[in-house]
């Protein structure tokens, strides 16, 4: 009997091989990403060019892990960085301590630091780890510069600011969807994610309902699950109270 219940436990694995596979074959196909990820970090500039960071440390300290390392310096009375009076001389995030919780974005007041969708980095050494401030800038064009060890994918690099651009100041829902923030160089003004407001650009931000990300996925998914030669369940109806006990689907009983 021990024997035979040997084999009975690979009944579960033997009917899973005749319905279709959903697997994603990863990393050659990815499932869609959220709006609001939670990825690596970048340092915006203005539209002119010029850096938003100022220096003031402030994403350091309200980081919880302890991984940003900033150091505002004076702007150059000939050829400033930043508008402001100082900018950021240095900047370090160590990702082998970040938990990316987004604390920093919202404790910057320039909107300077923000994250992108790319989550997929890995290192050979520590070194590599920690990115600079050289790593973090974006470019010329706006977009976060594209490290050999990232594996970017079309889209990731848009909608850098999702995380900050979905709050409201201080909670106030009368400024929910209400543009308060500056241009980024690349994007110009980015479009407001309006939450439960009516002022939202669903098509400008990319926002778009789980459901219908995953549309294809679910279906494959529903149908996978259909089990040979069981007739699906009927879909309960709407109570009817005109039936002659008052209660049940309408239909019930005939």
């Amino acid at each position: 009997m021990s024997f035979l219940s040997f084999f009975g436990g690979f009944k579960v694995s033997l009917k899973q091989m005749a319905k279709t596979r959903v697997t994603w074959q990863y990393p050659l196909e990815k499932k869609p990403k959220a709006s609001r990820l939670h990825g690596r970090h970048v340092l915006n500039r203005y539209e002119d060019g010029m850096e938003k960071c100022i220096g003031c440390e402030l994403c350091a300290g309200v980081c919880p892990a302890d991984c940003i390392y900033v150091r505002g310096a004076d702007n150059p009375a000939g050829d400033p960085v930043s508008p402001g009076e100082r900018y950021g001389f240095v900047y370090e995030i160590n990702y082998l301590r970040c938990i990316h919780c987004d604390m920093c974005v919202e404790a910057c007041p320039t909107e300077a630091i923000t994250e992108t969708k790319l989550f997929e980095f890995s290192f050979t050494n520590r070194s590599d780890a920690i990115y600079t401030k050289k790593e973090l800038l974006v470019g010329d064009d706006g977009r976060p510069q594209h490290l050999p060890w990232e594996d970017w994918r079309p889209g990731d690099d848009l909608f850098t600011s999702a995380w900050m651009r979905a709050t409201s100041p201080s909670g106030n829902a009368g400024y929910e969807g209400r543009v308060q923030w500056s241009g980024e160089l690349g994007y110009g003004v980015r479009a407001p994610e309006g939450g439960q407001s009516g002022l939202r650009d669903d098509a400008a931000t990319g926002i778009k309902e789980i459901r219908n990300r995953l549309k294809a996925h679910i279906a494959l998914r529903k149908a996978s699950i259909r089990i040979p030669g069981r007739r699906p369940k009927p879909a309960a109806g709407p109570v009817d109270s005109g039936t002659p006990d008052g209660a049940g689907p309408a239909g019930a009983g005939k």
